[in-house]
């Protein structure tokens, strides 16, 4: 590693104090360059850098590692490592919709579980858990039986270490509690495998496989979904979903839209003209 990147990742863990996964992701993408091109990463023209970023084709994974080489420059400079600011424009990405589930689909895949059994009960919880509360599956999968207080869910271990609470509805609490007192284990994790260990990462995405056909991050972007159709406020939904930024969640305004003219194409006399 060149004294350059080390400085770098070193000011990103200090004095930024970026969470271990962000360190680590940009650790791992400059590091790429470095090795793949043999060569400080300080003394690569545009040129070689894009000479090895050819074999990326996925447009997001392009512009992650873009992302970190621009953070690394700018550093750079910043540090006087640099005598100009160098800065390689990103590709643009279309917004796209992300999939979800309506609150019918979901009450379909609840059906299909067996609750007789505790591993049925907690998988019947996790799901309504999830689009109870809109948690990302880690966050989910770090939690305590503390963390749930009442009618309220304390999430310790969010992105970025921002902590949050979130009210979670009744009914996923009473299916919680269900799960428990069924499973018979003595353990602080919330969520639970057969040997009464916490749930994997994979083990939830089979649960949500198994029963609705996608993954857990899905039931994420559904709860928002049913929210903004709801008509709550993009902010709160901000809020409850943990977005460190009022962009990534207006993603879901083209959901919002999509209803006001489905209801207009629907409603108002006029479209149903022939020209």
């Amino acid at each position: 590693m060149s004294n350059e990147l080390e400085a770098f990742i070193e000011y990103i863990t200090v004095t930024k104090a970026l969470s271990q996964k962000s360190v680590a992701a940009y650790k791992s993408d400059l590091l790429f360059f470095e090795e793949k091109l043999q060569k400080p990463l300080i003394e690569l023209d545009t040129k070689l850098l894009f000479t090895a970023l050819e074999a990326y084709d996925n447009k997001r994974t392009l512009n992650r590692k873009l992302s970190s080489i621009n953070a690394f420059f700018d550093f750079c400079y910043k540090s006087q490592f640099l005598e100009e600011k160098n800065k390689i424009r990103l590709s643009k990405i279309p917004k796209l919709l992300p999939k979800f589930l309506s609150y019918e689909d979901i009450q379909n895949g609840l059906a299909l579980i067996d609750r007789s059994t505790w591993i049925g009960l907690r998988d019947y919880a996790l799901i309504l858990f999830l689009y109870a509360s809109g948690a990302r599956i880690s966050e989910a999968l770090e939690l305590g039986r503390s963390d749930i207080e009442g009618e309220w869910l304390h999430i310790r271990h969010a992105k970025g270490d921002k902590e949050r609470i979130v009210p979670l509805a009744a009914v996923a609490e009473k299916a919680i509690e269900a799960y428990l007192q069924a499973s018979g284990f003595e353990t602080e994790h919330l969520w639970c495998n057969y040997r009464g260990g916490k749930l994997s990462r994979i083990s939830a995405y089979k649960i949500t496989q198994k029963y609705l056909g996608v993954s857990p991050h899905v039931l994420r972007h559904s709860y928002a979904t049913s929210l903004i159709r709801g008509g709550a406020d993009l902010r709160v939904v901000q809020e409850l979903l943990g977005h460190a930024s009022l962009l990534t969640t207006q993603i879901y305004t083209h959901i919002q839209k999509q209803d006001l003219k489905d209801t207009v194409n629907v409603y108002h006399p006029i479209t149903k003209e022939q020209l």
